[in-house]
């Protein structure tokens, strides 16, 4: 047993939590074959390099990487595309490496960051905090004490007995609290929670759950904030289960839900958020204006659900405005075509 013991608490919303996963992973599982083909498993990784890189304001859409795996030109940002093409690599690479390894770790983050930064696959020399805006919302340990606390975190994996859903969470936390890189810390903690849980599932590897965490973006780091004021990883435990919940839910219903359960036009192509936007539009039995859509999906930001939501869906011709002609209307509410 290492002698390194996280802290954190179990609540009984983590237990409930853990059970719900494992039941739906059965049914998943038992579907696997005809809903997890590969085309659907491809659909997915390209959802959650997506999602990963747009927590960390990657502005790539899910057609654009697609792209990219296909070796086509992409008209953005250069590092951006850089970005999307390390993800790419690291995922290929993904099933070679060992969690509690650190040659894979800084492998991985040398993977990751080729070409961003000048330490890939180092851990950081100087000290560094998380900034919210112009407030340092955290504040890293000093880089002197990182290799050890690293080390004892990695050496924590093989030896606890607690659930993977559990360690997976705690290990993303405390890697996040630790902050090892100068960069790349948020993707590498969500890249190495589902190497984890694949080791426990293989299903699991093939999940958006990154997808998911992005379009809760705020509460990702609310939970994390959360965590380190209670000194316990129960709160950030929590948020990634019911994202990982999520995420099996919506791959239970297969193709048909990606595809066609929402709207006939649905592509592979649709982001997550339009996905979102779909199926609350759906469940709705009238049309919504743009205030009901916003409080159904938990959204403050007027401009990004225009940008994010509804431009996007309108663009695609997957969702209709009633009052066409007045596109500016205080009255225009939004429908499923």
């Amino acid at each position: 047993m290492s002698a390194y013991q996280p802290p954190f608490s179990i609540t009984p919303a983590i237990i409930r939590q853990i059970s719900n996963i494992s039941e739906k992973l059965g049914y998943l599982a038992a579907v696997s074959e005809k809903q997890l083909d590969l085309r659907l498993r491809r659909i997915n990784r390209i959802r959650t390099i997506q999602g990963s890189l747009a927590i960390e304001g990657n502005t790539l859409s899910e057609e654009q990487i697609t792209a990219i795996i296909e070796g086509k030109r992409v008209i953005a940002p250069p590092k951006e595309v850089q970005e999307a093409r390390n993800a790419i690599k690291a995922y290929e690479l993904f099933e070679s490496w060992q969690p509690e390894s650190e040659t894979d770790l800084l492998k991985a983050h040398e993977t990751l960051m080729a070409g961003l930064i000048d330490d890939a696959g180092y851990y950081r020399a100087g000290n560094v905090g998380v900034m919210k805006g112009e407030q340092v919302v955290h504040m890293a340990p000093p880089s002197n004490r990182v290799k050890n606390l690293m080390a004892d975190l990695l050496s924590w994996l093989p030896s606890t007995d607690h659930h993977p859903l559990i360690v997976s969470s705690v290990f993303h936390y405390e890697f996040e609290f630790i902050h090892p890189f100068s960069d790349g810390n948020g993707r590498m903690g969500r890249l190495w929670q589902t190497l984890i849980l694949s080791q426990w599932n293989p299903l699991l590897a093939q999940l958006p759950v990154e997808s998911m965490v992005y379009a809760q973006q705020d509460e990702y780091y609310q939970a994390i904030n959360r965590s380190t004021q209670a000194t316990d990883s129960a709160p950030f435990i929590e948020f990634m289960l019911n994202n990982i919940l999520a995420a099996i839910e919506d791959n239970l219903t297969g193709s048909e839900d990606l595809f066609s359960q929402v709207s006939p036009q649905v592509t592979p192509q649709v982001t997550p958020q339009v996905e979102l936007l779909l199926k609350v539009l759906k469940d709705s039995a009238q049309p919504l204006n743009r205030e009901e859509l916003q409080t159904l999906l938990g959204l403050k930001d007027r401009k990004s659900f225009r940008e994010r939501y509804l431009k996007p869906a309108l663009d695609a011709n997957l969702i209709e405005m009633t009052i066409p002609d007045k596109p500016n209307s205080r009255l225009q509410k939004y429908r499923l075509k």
